[in-house]
């Protein structure tokens, strides 16, 4: 078992995800579930000898850790592999619940290794780069059915999906990801990606022109209707900084409208347009391998894409405060 802190996190917990699932029990002493919870988890981990490890967060004195996964409610546990989450829970489960859950996550204890987080990407990113999207989406296919843990293929795959037209396989292949505790943010914008597409398909002003929804606004500056459909027509162009631009405009306005539709919107763009890290880069200085910051900020070179993103990051910031 695992004391997690904010200052062992990474060197504990992630790196033990790597190669073996690590269950974070997020508890505090005045909490009167995590007492029942605590002792069955304890007793689990030793009867599953070696297959997956415990990691406790006393969310009391790591409120840092705790804002970090989204934790609203104690307890709440979060299932790590290969440095991501791959599903929680919240509440005192029953011993045979827990057992359901463990036992729909983790490996068999004779099962063989599973496929290197990398591998399977490179060789479609490989077939992609050849024009090859057919070999590209079956080879992710394959690998997420051999590992469905691997979030990793799953991205790649759902963004293939997405890119290619296959909107119902790519919802379908989404849900998993959309019930983890905390979503992905990578995937988070993928589904508005997503939502942007659905609506160009079966929404009648997906179809309109843009001078259509231009016409609608210089009538009315604050038409939010028209400006956030215009948006997801843009995404659904690939015309992303163009609808960031319309998003800014609601948010300069009325930055609670819809839900803050707008904001996360917005947020996702930056998210799908943000350069993909080097494969052979370690964890960025000053943060976690989850992106968790630990230590100040860390000073990167950033090439066009990224000085992009940066700006509009801050355009955003700028607007909110």
């Amino acid at each position: 078992m695992i004391d997690a802190t904010i200052q062992n996190f990474e060197t504990e917990v992630m790196a033990t995800s790597m190669t073996t699932p690590v269950l974070i029990d997020f508890w505090a002493p005045w909490c009167a579930p995590c007492k029942t919870l605590g002792p069955m988890l304890e007793k689990l981990e030793i009867e599953y000898q070696g297959r997956f490890i415990l990691a406790k967060v006393n969310s009391d004195d790591e409120q840092q850790l705790s804002t970090a996964f989204g934790i609203r409610s104690l307890p709440t546990c979060v299932l790590m592999h290969q440095g991501r989450p791959v599903d929680g829970f919240m509440g005192a489960l029953t011993e045979g619940q827990l057992r359901e859950f463990l036992d729909k996550h983790l490996p068999p204890a004779d099962a063989a290794p599973a496929l290197a987080p990398g591998d399977a990407p490179s060789d479609a990113q490989a077939l992609l780069e050849a024009g090859d999207l057919h070999g590209a989406q079956a080879q992710l296919a394959d690998a997420l059915a051999a590992n469905p843990g691997n979030d990793d293929v799953r991205f790649d795959y759902v963004k293939l999906l997405i890119s290619t037209g296959q909107l119902a396989e790519a919802a379908a292949t989404l849900a998993a990801p959309l019930a983890q505790i905390p979503v992905q943010m990578r995937f988070e914008a993928l589904n508005q990606w997503l939502n942007a597409l659905e609506f160009v398909t079966t929404d009648p002003r997906g179809q309109w022109d843009l001078p259509q929804f231009d016409e609608l606004i210089a009538h009315n500056k604050r038409d939010f209707e028209a400006r956030f459909a215009k948006s997801r027509v843009l995404m659904a162009l690939g015309e992303w900084v163009a609808a960031m631009d319309e998003l800014l405009e609601i948010v300069m306005r009325d930055k609670k409208w819809a839900n803050e539709a707008p904001r996360k919107t917005f947020v996702a763009i930056l998210e799908l347009l943000t350069p993909p890290k080097p494969k052979t880069d370690t964890a960025t200085p000053g943060k976690t391998a989850s992106g968790i910051e630990i230590a100040g900020k860390s000073a990167i070179q950033e090439d066009p894409q990224a000085a992009l993103v940066s700006a509009y990051r801050r355009k955003l910031s700028m607007m909110l405060n």
